[in-house]
């Protein structure tokens, strides 16, 4: 899978995408520009969950592959984004309580790469990703996650901690990564189970934070004080999987 495949550059192009029904992640357009190609570009993002951003001349500049941008430019997801329903059903459909991992912002595409890889392996139904702030389905997160996006359904959600209130409706309790938490091992992660993992660099948001209704976090005799987040959410899913085959 090649980057480019996924880089949509040039008014007609763009158009085309949209109403090809292609998914969509994020339109670069140029700011002030109000010719009407561009304009049907705004009206055809508008229809969809794509991110609209206006940037200069030079950004698109940058950002261009071809040098034929026409001022435009769309990133489309390199995969079909699930429904969170999908991700309740594949647990319905192994007989298993839901596992969940929410993700509140990674941005780093390998990172999210591997932990779709890492969730396909510890059994997890689903990784719920928030719509802004956060990296999409990029062809370079379906690399990384090694053919996992297609047996791990990926849902994108615009408000993290509604989702989280809504699962909980449905008797799924959230715990949450966090340094300030009670270690793993001393808890039970046991039973229908949402795991959020928060963003490299500012982890759980403190909004996000207060809906989880447990803190965890992992024991840690090292000289630094974190871990990449790709391997503290690995640590933190196997444990529960662990908990889960061996209660």
């Amino acid at each position: 899978m090649r980057y480019e495949e996924f880089t949509i550059e040039g008014r007609n192009a763009v158009i085309e995408a949209f109403r090809s029904g292609k998914t969509i992640d994020k339109v670069f357009v140029l700011d002030g520009c109000k010719d009407g190609p561009i304009q049907t570009v705004l009206r055809e993002a508008k229809k969809t969950d794509a991110i609209i951003q206006y940037v200069t001349a030079e950004r698109l500049n940058q950002l261009s592959e071809t040098g034929k941008h026409q001022g435009v430019i769309a990133y489309a997801a390199a995969y079909e984004y699930a429904e969170v329903e999908d991700i309740l059903n594949n647990a319905k459909e192994k007989g298993e309580p839901p596992f969940i991992v929410i993700l509140d912002g990674i941005e780093d595409p390998h990172n999210l790469g591997a932990i779709i890889r890492t969730a396909n392996q510890a059994g997890a139904h689903g990784v719920i990703i928030p719509k802004r702030r956060a990296v999409g389905l990029t062809a370079t997160v379906a690399k990384t996650s090694a053919g996992a996006l297609n047996y791990t359904p990926v849902a994108k959600v615009t408000n993290i901690t509604k989702t989280i209130e809504e699962l909980k409706e449905q008797g799924i309790w959230f715990v949450c990564a966090d340094m300030d938490g009670e270690v793993m091992y001393s808890q039970n992660l046991t039973g229908p189970i949402g795991l959020v993992i928060g963003s490299e660099g500012e982890g759980v948001s403190r909004l996000v934070k207060e809906h989880c209704d447990y803190v965890t976090r992992i024991p840690m005799k090292g000289d630094i004080d974190s871990l990449n987040a790709s391997v503290a959410a690995g640590v933190l899913m196997f444990e529960i999987r662990r908990q889960r085959d061996f209660k």
